[in-house]
C-alpha cells in the first residue's frame, strides 16, 4: 500500500506543478498578487509530495519488496543494506525519480528563503520551475514509472549491476543530479529575466548562489566519478573522455563561465546578455547529458539502456527548453544592453576571454562528443572519437586560460596597466620558469610534458597566492595589518583562491601521472619475484573467499619498496546472484605515488597474469578537485549571499488582485 502512495504522491505533485507553471505566470504578467502567491505554497507542497515518493520507493527497497518491478529488477535478499538503499537510484527510474526530488527541492528552496524577490520575478521564476517540473514528472509517469507491480512476484530480486555496488559510484549520482538540476534554478532566473527584460546587479546576486551551489556538486560529482573508474574499473585511468564522462563536464565548464561573467555583471552591470545566455546553455548542456545517458544512443559502462520511447521523451524536453529559451533570448537580447565601458586592458576583458576560452573548450567537447552520432545518422558509419582527438583541440585552449588566468585575477576594473598589473607576478614567473627548469634537468629522457605541466601548477598557484598577497597589500602594511587584512577578506576572495589553486593542483596531478608513471603486464608465477620501476613484487599465492553475495579469489602480493615491506591484495570477485566478474585493484596510496595492482587470468596451476602500475602523484587530481569544491562553498558562504540581496523596487501595494 505504502508504494501504491508513492505513485498517487507523483500524480498529485504533476497536478501541483501543472497548477504551479501558469497560475503565478498569469499574476506576474497580470499585477494579481494573490495569484501571484499560489507559487509558493506549491513549491513547498510539491517537494513534500516528491519527498513521500521517494521514501516509498526506498522502502520497497529496503524490504526487498520484489512484487515492485523495479526492486525485483535491481536487488536482491543478500545484497548488503548500503547497496540496498542506494540501489534506489542506480536505475533509470529511481534516478529519475530523485531527479525530481531534487528538482522540487530547489524550486522550495526559493519559495522559502526567496523573501527578498520581487514578487514579480519571483512568482515568474518559480512558474519556470515549474515546468521543468511538468515535463519531468510527466517523463517519470508516463516513460519510466518506478512503481509498476509485477503479476507474479519472483522469490529473490535479480541484483544490481556489481560495478555500481560501490560507495564511490552510489553518491556520485546524487551530487551529478544536484549540479545538473541546480543549473535549472540559473535557467529559471534567466527566463524569468528575459520575460520581465531586466537583468542588474540583484538580479546577478540573486542567481550565483544557485549557480555556485551546483558547480560544487558537479565538481564533487566528476570527482567522485573519476575517483570510481581509477580504482574500480581496473584499468587504472582517471579519464578516458568517454561521452557520459563528457556530458557531465560541459555544462561544468560553461557553469564556471558563468559564474565568472555574473561577478561582471554584479560588479560593474555590464555582459547581461552574455550573462543570461550562458545561464540557459548551462542548463541546456545538462539537459544534453540526460539525452545522451539515457537515450539508448551511447553504449557505455555509466550509461543506461533504455529504450527509443525514453529518448523520443527527453529529446521533447530537450527541443522545447533550448528551443523556446533561446527563442526567448533571441527576441529580447535587446532589452538588455549595457551602459558600462571598460579598456581592452580591464578585469572586465580579462573575464570575457576567460568565458570565451571555457565556451569554446565546452563547443569542441560537445562536437567531438556528437560527431559520431552524426556521422552514424548521417551514412550509417561507425566511427570513434577518442582521448587523442579531445588532447589535440581541447588543450591549447586550456593552455591558454591557464596563461592568463593569474593576470586576470589582479586586473583593475575598467582600466588597468600591464606594467603595474604585473609587478606582483614578476616573481612568480620567475619562480615558476625555475621550478619547471629543475624538472627538466632532473629527469633524463622523459617527456617534456612534467616541466611545462609543472611550470603551468606553480604559475597559477603562486599567482593565487599573488594575489592574496596583492590583495592585503603584502611588505606593504605592517605584518599585524596585513593578518588583519587577511582575516577579514569576503569568503568570494579566498574561494578564488582555493579554486584557481586547485586547479594547478591538478594540472601538477595530470602531467606527472602522464610523464612519470610505469605500467607492467606479465604472467607470474606464485613465489617468483619481479621489479618495476625501482619495487620488487612477488604474488605469494591466491585464496578462494566468500563475500556478502560474491566469491572471489584474492591474490598476495608482497611488496618491497626500499627497506620498507608491506602486503597487497588484489581480488577477482564473481557476484552470484548478477554472474558477472569484476576486477578489484589492489591501491597502495599515497602523497607521492600510488603502487596499483590488478589480477588478471589464472595462466596455468601455478600463477597469473598481474598488471601493476606506478603513478606518481596521481592523487594530486583529486586533491585538487576538493580545493575547487572548497572554493566555491567559500564563495557560497561568502557574507553578500547570506544577507538579503538589494532590493528592487517593489510592485506598488495598490496592485490589483485577480478577480
Amino acid at each position: 500500500m505504502f508504494v501504491e502512495l508513492g505513485q498517487y504522491a507523483v500524480i498529485l505533485a504533476l497536478i501541483i506543478a501543472v497548477l504551479q507553471s501558469i497560475i503565478p505566470m498569469v499574476g506576474a504578467q497580470k499585477g494579481w498578487n494573490n495569484w501571484m502567491a499560489v507559487a509558493v505554497p506549491a513549491a513547498q507542497i510539491q517537494f513534500i509530495l516528491l519527498i513521500l515518493s521517494f521514501a516509498a520507493l526506498t522502502y520497497a527497497f529496503v524490504v526487498s519488496d520484489f512484487s515492485v518491478r523495479l526492486v525485483a529488477a535491481n536487488s536482491n535478499t543478500d545484497k548488503p543494506m548500503i547497496f540496498k538503499i542506494t540501489g534506489v537510484w542506480a536505475n533509470h527510474e529511481g534516478s529519475i525519480l530523485l531527479w525530481n526530488l531534487i528538482l522540487a527541492m530547489f524550486g522550495a528552496l526559493v519559495a522559502t528563503f526567496g523573501n527578498n524577490l520581487p514578487p514579480a520575478l519571483k512568482a515568474r521564476v518559480l512558474s519556470v520551475q515549474a515546468m521543468i517540473g511538468v515535463a519531468f514528472l510527466g517523463f517519470l509517469l508516463f516513460t519510466s514509472n518506478p512503481f509498476l507491480r509485477l503479476e507474479n512476484p519472483p522469490l529473490n530480486g535479480n541484483g544490481l549491476n556489481p560495478l555500481l555496488q560501490d560507495l564511490g559510484l552510489a553518491f556520485h549520482p546524487p551530487f551529478l543530479y544536484f549540479g545538473y538540476v541546480g543549473l535549472s534554478m540559473a535557467f529559471s532566473f534567466a527566463i524569468a529575466a528575459l520575460i520581465e527584460g531586466k537583468v542588474d546587479a540583484a538580479w546577478a546576486r540573486w542567481v550565483r548562489p544557485w549557480t555556485l551551489a551546483a558547480w560544487v556538486s558537479l565538481t564533487i560529482g566528476i570527482s567522485y566519478g573519476s575517483w570510481w573508474a581509477y580504482y574500480e574499473l581496473g584499468w587504472g585511468g582517471w579519464w578516458f573522455w568517454d561521452p557520459v564522462e563528457n556530458s557531465s563536464f560541459m555544462p561544468w565548464l560553461v557553469a564556471t563561465a558563468l559564474l565568472h561573467s555574473a561577478i561582471v555583471v554584479e560588479k560593474r552591470d555590464t555582459l547581461k546578455a552574455w550573462t543570461v545566455l550562458l545561464a540557459i546553455l548551462a542548463f541546456s548542456f545538462s539537459l544534453i547529458g540526460t539525452f545522451l545517458v539515457r537515450s539508448g544512443v551511447l553504449t557505455s559502462v555509466h550509461a543506461f539502456a533504455n529504450d527509443p520511447r525514453r529518448g523520443m521523451f527527453v529529446l521533447g524536453i530537450l527541443a522545447v527548453a533550448i528551443g523556446g529559451g533561446l527563442t526567448m533570448y533571441a527576441l529580447r537580447a535587446n532589452t538588455l544592453k549595457s551602459q558600462s565601458v571598460f579598456s581592452t586592458f580591464s578585469r572586465e576583458s580579462g573575464l570575457v576571454l576567460n568565458n570565451l576560452l571555457l565556451t569554446v573548450s565546452a563547443v569542441v567537447v560537445f562536437v567531438g562528443t556528437m560527431w559520431p552520432l552524426v556521422i552514424e545518422f548521417a551514412t550509417g558509419e561507425t566511427i570513434s572519437v577518442g582521448p587523442p582527438f579531445f588532447d589535440m583541440a581541447f588543450t591549447p585552449f586550456m593552455v591558454i586560460l591557464i596563461m592568463v588566468l593569474p593576470i586576470g585575477s589582479i586586473l583593475p576594473w575598467k582600466r588597468g596597466k600591464l606594467g603595474r598589473t604585473m609587478q606582483p607576478l614578476w616573481g612568480v614567473v620567475a619562480l615558476s620558469v625555475v621550478l619547471g627548469a629543475l624538472v627538466w634537468s632532473l629527469q633524463t629522457g622523459e617527456r617534456m610534458i612534467a616541466p611545462i605541466g609543472l611550470t603551468m601548477a606553480a604559475w597559477i598557484i603562486l599567482g593565487a597566492l599573488a594575489d592574496l598577497g596583492n590583495r592585503c597589500r603584502f611588505r606593504k602594511v605592517p605584518m599585524g595589518e596585513f593578518f588583519r587584512r587577511l582575516r577579514n577578506l569576503p569568503g568570494s576572495d579566498w574561494g578564488r583562491v582555493f579554486s584557481h589553486g586547485g586547479l594547478g593542483l591538478i594540472i601538477f596531478g595530470i602531467s606527472a601521472v602522464i610523464a612519470w608513471e610505469v605500467e607492467d603486464i606479465r604472467a607470474v608465477q606464485f613465489g617468483e619475484p619481479y621489479d618495476v620501476a625501482g619495487y620488487t613484487f612477488t604474488l605469494n599465492g591466491v585464496e578462494d573467499v566468500r563475500g556478502p553475495n560474491y566469491t572471489a579469489v584474492v591474490g598476495e602480493v608482497v611488496v618491497q619498496e626500499g627497506d620498507e615491506t608491506y602486503l597487497m591484495y588484489p581480488e577477482k570477485r564473481n557476484y552470484t546472484v548478477e554472474r558477472t566478474p569484476t576486477t578489484e585493484a589492489a591501491i597502495d596510496m599515497g602523497l607521492t605515488r600510488d603502487v596499483y595492482i590488478t589480477l588478471g587470468e589464472p595462466q596455468g596451476e601455478s600463477g597469473y597474469a598481474v598488471r601493476t602500475y606506478i603513478k606518481p602523484f596521481v592523487n594530486w587530481i583529486w586533491i585538487g578537485t576538493i580545493f575547487m569544491a572548497i572554493g566555491g562553498s567559500f564563495s557560497l558562504f561568502d557574507r553578500r549571499y547570506r544577507i538579503a540581496a538589494p532590493s528592487r523596487k517593489r510592485a506598488p501595494r495598490g496592485a490589483a488582485p485577480a478577480e
